[in-house]
């Protein structure tokens, strides 16, 4: 998350409108709006492979994936987010009204660097958690092969899986399986080999 840079609080629509005019993305949280900070190569390839697997194995579904550019409108706490990535499979986010926003996403991922772990995994994680429809969240380390996928149980409560490098995460409101390995593929060097 970047610097506060507007002090005057907006309704949604205000915001929209004011953000469409701008040359940067910007978060709006607690009334305050905050402009985004741009991203590592590592962070880009981890957020395009894990859309690329996601969108190809959900063609011909009612689920739509989304990357970093798309917005998430979280009502309960009147702000406006950019997850690295997201799926939505709520046929009130394929309406014209949600052209600039969605506010329905089963699956919300984070790629977490140093500058934005803290955020992601605290306030950010606190407001994707008031979303009704979301499921799971993913947050994936942008530095090494670690994936922390949080699952909301029956009770409501969310549960964490953790997984490494020879590990797969089964991604059950959207049942797909996807190996850690795949989410890093030219990402991360590979382990060198012994000398023979």
């Amino acid at each position: 998350m970047g610097h506060a840079q507007v002090a005057s609080r907006f309704d949604l629509a205000g915001f929209l409108a004011w953000e469409a005019e701008q040359h940067d993305r910007h978060e709006w949280v607690d009334g305050e709006v905050f402009a985004m900070t741009g991203a590592r190569d590592a962070h880009n390839r981890i957020a395009g492979n894990l859309y690329v697997a996601l969108r190809n194995s959900l063609r011909g579904t009612p689920c739509r994936t989304f990357m970093s550019d798309m917005k998430v409108y979280i009502e309960t706490a009147d702000a406006v987010v950019y997850p690295d990535v997201f799926v939505t499979c709520d046929p009130r986010d394929r309406s014209t009204e949600a052209d600039l926003a969605k506010r329905h996403p089963t699956l919300v991922v984070e790629v977490i660097s140093n500058s934005t772990g803290a955020y992601d995994r605290g306030r950010k994680f606190e407001l994707y958690r008031s979303l009704a429809s979301l499921q799971e969240v993913l947050f994936v380390e942008q530095d090494r092969m670690q994936v922390d996928l949080f699952r909301r149980n029956d009770d409501g409560h969310w549960v964490l899986y953790p997984a490494g490098e020879a590990d797969a995460i089964e991604l059950t409101s959207l049942g797909q399986t996807l190996s850690v390995a795949s989410i890093y593929e030219d990402v991360l060097p590979a382990a060198e080999e012994p000398p023979a």
